[in-house]
């Protein structure tokens, strides 16, 4: 006879049948469960069962003869008996309404069931008279167990419970602590008649109902770990092998009907790390979709991703975001300008990416981790958010697809609650979060978190798991995977020196050796040799940031190499950033209002000078110059020249800056772009 090795919560439960009548199990109640059997030879079999099934088979043996199921849409039913004919017979006897009686609630009908089950039925079954030589049979215990299904859904709220719910579990503590144990005739042990439960959580069911007496038990069913996953992924391995349309998992017939597939054993361990975080019967369910996408076994890796993703198509495979990359790299580094080093090091994850690399490195790298992860650290307006918006518009063919966060707004705690979701009970449960909702609803994207020195250190965490694991569950339980997304963070740490603990920048210690970020006399890096020096000081701010002042130096250990320093722009680069925003100016003017600008020589060559005079704001300062010394002056210059025709060319002729900061515009309207219609000035 085979000796068969039950999951660890089923012992647990079979073991201790004399001590406890009730049981809440609670986690990874709805799986499949992979049991070892050891037979005569030597040799071992696994099997996978369901809970009911897995439940069935060590219980049979400790001498019960049903196992019954209540849940409150189908009520009681006899999953397993050695005569269900008899017991379905006294269940509708059992739960029958009797005539003349008011209609009892199901909460009050239930508990009375669970009442004559704890007692086995004892002198309650219907049976022959006393005169019958099998009437003491009848008056003796049945011995059975009873699974409460879904038990999580009885209580409404279950920390506001109604008065009927409260007097029901309360009724269901009592009938545990007054149930009594049954001698099995052949083992000899006193076992209780066990209910059950069945719960999502363990704090789906009241608190008191486990805390206020020794004879309910309550164990947790974890998920199943990467042995477990190989003992199922071989399984399903066997299966691919058989012809047959229903087979014992239930997968559906070959792909191809005359192929029979024989998967090695390194398909089987890459289909057991792809299938991380995902139940047994999820793994099942994906070699049922892989079947119907005519996907063989040494693809399950993909068969997986669709499972879990919900879609069929995936750029990132058959080489469409490699062209993606050949083709928009140039782009890249014509609207990023000025980043040359910094371009170059972000293609290179994406190219790793494109190429499935992320990770190679590692023995055994986490399937689910994200494509590309990117640091982008610097001062501030130097193209770190526009290259992450040109990345998402080269992997994804649009900036929509750059979902971006600003960590100003999670800087506050529990702020986390906003990206995942809130707990049950908490404001904004049922909206979900909206990190999590919006990779759900589109998970091929770029997700930027700007400004990440500003967020919570709950936020935080939570980035830690995402790097690490490639996923999140909400607050309602749903799990996000990230495992297509790009993460990009940017970040202005570094460039004013290292952080204290109250996130400021603190002096360099006294007769430090460390390389000075900025020249001594004040100016900004020019020359290679204070660029590298540049670069070094911020990735060691950087880093005294994340071990010191944060205390998470197992965050900057997930960037890995992948942090990525934007320099100050030079004279010249900033040169060309103020002709592409006049250049933008123009073609606002002209788009919004039908109205044509010029800026002459003079004037624009005064205007770059004022907006390129101090370069440490770097793009973002000369746009804002530009709005003060051009845009608002102009604004001004073209209501007082009055109401203009489509068409006409307004004229900047001359740009002067006084001392005081103020601006003064010359300018002309004109129908041919020479003749001046009207002439102003806007001061």
């Amino acid at each position: 006879m085979a000796r068969t090795t039950q999951p660890p919560f089923a012992a647990e439960l079979v073991h201790t049948l004399s001590v406890h009548s009730q049981y809440v199990l609670h986690g990874n109640i709805r799986d499949d469960y992979v049991v070892a059997d050891d037979l005569t030879d030597g040799s071992r079999r696994f099997r996978a069962l369901r809970l009911e099934d897995l439940l069935w088979d060590p219980l049979r043996r400790a001498g019960y003869n049903s196992l019954l199921r209540y849940d409150a849409v189908e009520g009681f039913s006899v999953v397993h008996s050695s005569d269900a004919d008899s017991m379905n017979t006294l269940l509708q006897h059992n739960t029958r309404k009797l005539p003349g009686r008011p209609e009892e609630p199901d909460t009050e009908r239930m508990a009375k069931v669970l009442e004559s089950f704890t007692r086995g039925w004892a002198g309650e079954r219907p049976g022959p008279g006393q005169d019958n030589p099998r009437y003491e049979d009848y008056q003796q215990p049945l011995h059975a167990a009873l699974i409460v299904d879904y038990a999580s859904r009885i209580p409404t709220q279950v920390n506001q419970l109604s008065d009927e719910e409260r007097t029901f579990f309360l009724r269901c503590l009592k009938i545990a602590e007054e149930a009594r144990p049954f001698v099995r005739p052949k083992s000899g042990r006193a076992l209780f008649n066990p209910v059950i439960w069945l719960a999502d959580g363990e704090r789906d069911l009241p608190a008191w109902l486990v805390t206020s007496g020794v004879r309910v038990r309550s164990i947790g069913v974890p998920a199943p770990d990467l042995g477990q996953r190989r003992r199922m992924a071989g399984l399903l391995a066997e299966q691919a092998g058989v012809p047959e349309t229903v087979t014992g998992l239930d997968v559906g017939p070959l792909v191809c009907r005359d192929v029979r597939e024989d998967p090695t054993g390194e398909e089987v361990e890459r289909f057991a790390r792809a299938a991380t975080g995902l139940t047994l019967r999820a793994m099942r369910e994906s070699m049922r979709l892989a079947r119907a996408s005519k996907i063989t076994f040494d693809r399950m890796e993909q068969a997986v991703r669709i499972y879990e993703l919900g879609v069929s198509r995936n750029p990132w495979t058959g080489g469409a975001v490699a062209d993606s990359i050949r083709d928009g790299e140039a782009a890249i580094g014509e609207r990023v300008l000025g980043q040359e080093k910094a371009v170059t090091q972000t293609l290179d994850v994406l190219k790793r990416a494109a190429l499935g690399l992320s990770g190679a490195q590692a023995s055994a790298a986490s399937v689910h981790r994200p494509r590309g992860v990117l640091f982008f650290a610097g001062p501030t307006g130097t193209g770190k958010t526009e290259l992450a918006k040109a990345v998402a518009t080269t992997l994804f063919g649009s900036e929509d697809a750059c979902l971006r966060f600003d960590m100003s707004e999670f800087s506050a705690p529990h702020s986390a609650d906003r990206l995942v979701g809130a707990p049950p009970g908490y404001v904004g449960y049922e909206a979900g979060g909206e990190l999590t909702r919006a990779v759900r609803e589109d998970p091929f994207r770029v997700v930027l978190f700007d400004e990440i020195e500003k967020a919570d250190r709950g936020v935080l965490d939570k980035f830690l798991q995402v790097l690490e694991d490639g996923r999140l569950t909400d607050g309602q339980g749903v799990t996000t995977y990230f495992s297509e997304c790009v993460l990009i963070f940017t970040s202005n740490l570094g460039v004013h020196g290292p952080s204290g603990p109250d996130g400021r920048p603190v002096a360099p210690p006294a007769g430090s050796d460390r390389p000075s970020a900025l020249p001594r006399d004040g100016r900004l890096p020019e020359t290679p040799e204070e660029r590298a020096a540049f670069e070094q000081e911020i990735l060691g701010n950087v880093r005294h940031h994340f071990e010191h002042t944060l205390q998470r130096p197992e965050l900057l250990n997930r960037l890995g190499g992948n942090v990525v320093v934007f320099q100050y722009i030079g004279e010249a680069t900033a040169q060309l950033i103020f002709k592409g925003q006049l250049r933008n100016i123009v073609a606002h003017m002209e788009r919004q209002g039908g109205l044509r600008l010029r800026v002459l020589p003079e004037a624009e060559k005064v205007l770059a000078d004022a907006c390129t005079e101090n370069l440490r704001n770097g793009g973002r300062g000369i746009g804002m110059k530009l709005e003060t010394h051009l845009i608002n002056p102009l604004a001004r210059g073209v209501f007082d020249l009055g109401t203009l025709d489509e068409g006409t060319t307004v004229t900047v002729s001359k740009v002067t800056v006084h001392e005081d900061g103020g601006v003064e515009l010359e300018l002309y309207a004109s129908a041919d772009g020479a003749v001046p219609l009207r002439k102003g000035s806007a001061p």
